[in-house]
């Protein structure tokens, strides 16, 4: 099985180290670089092609979410996790907008960074539907809904209208001109800003709101 890669992004060396030994006991990944500050990360996200980047919002040289902004633009194919020692709704909203598919505390214990690669691993949403629901309900009451798919981009509707159509990660792939990794990634995306844990459940509420109507707005 080809593993996936992995980037590390945190100006603490100790820190660093301590993901390092997370990552060795996992049979999935493999560690690929690593980076001190959010200048460094970006020009690294691009010349290691990482899977998965594990992102420090705090650092020297620019912040971690302006980093992860660029980075999700650029090459949205790449999981970004966030990793922080602030836990307020604000923070994780902003990494949810962002681009982050994954929000993990530096006091926490390592299983959740450990779940939350699992969740990439799998194509699942990897941020707990409890902290979801929270910062979604305040998002919502930041910018008033214009119609039930306001959070999506404009692809993200688009990834979402096939999914209704039960077509496969493959054929939507190819229907959009990008790869699978892309697309499960816009399915993260997808379940974290809706709230769904299933292809199901989300397929449902595209075709109860006549996802079609939306599929043209930007």
């Amino acid at each position: 099985m080809t593993k996936l890669k992995v980037l590390l992004v945190d100006d603490h060396e100790v820190v660093r180290k301590g993901l390092k030994y997370v990552l060795d006991d996992l049979d999935d990944f493999t560690l690929i670089g690593e980076a001190s500050s959010a200048k460094v990360a970006i020009i690294m996200a691009e010349e290691l092609c990482p899977d998965v980047i594990i992102l420090d919002i705090h650092m020297p040289g620019g912040s971690g979410l302006d980093a992860c902004r660029s980075i999700h633009e650029n090459n949205p194919n790449i999981s970004i996790i966030i990793l922080t020692s602030y836990a307020d709704d604000k923070s994780i909203a902003e990494a949810i907008q962002a681009g982050a598919v994954g929000y993990i505390l530096k006091d926490g214990s390592t299983d959740e960074l450990v779940r939350a690669l699992t969740a990439i691993k799998n194509g699942e949403a990897a941020l707990d539907p409890s902290i979801t629901r929270k910062v979604l309900s305040m998002m919502q009451q930041q910018s008033p809904q214009k119609h039930p798919f306001t959070n999506l981009s404009k692809r993200e509707r688009e990834v979402l209208y096939l999914i209704s159509q039960g077509k496969p990660n493959a054929v939507i792939a190819e229907n959009l001109f990008l790869s699978e990794k892309t697309i499960r990634n816009y399915i993260s995306a997808i379940f974290l800003k809706l709230n769904f844990n299933s292809r199901v459940e989300s397929a449902i509420f595209a075709v109860n709101n006549r996802i079609q109507d939306y599929l043209d707005e930007n």
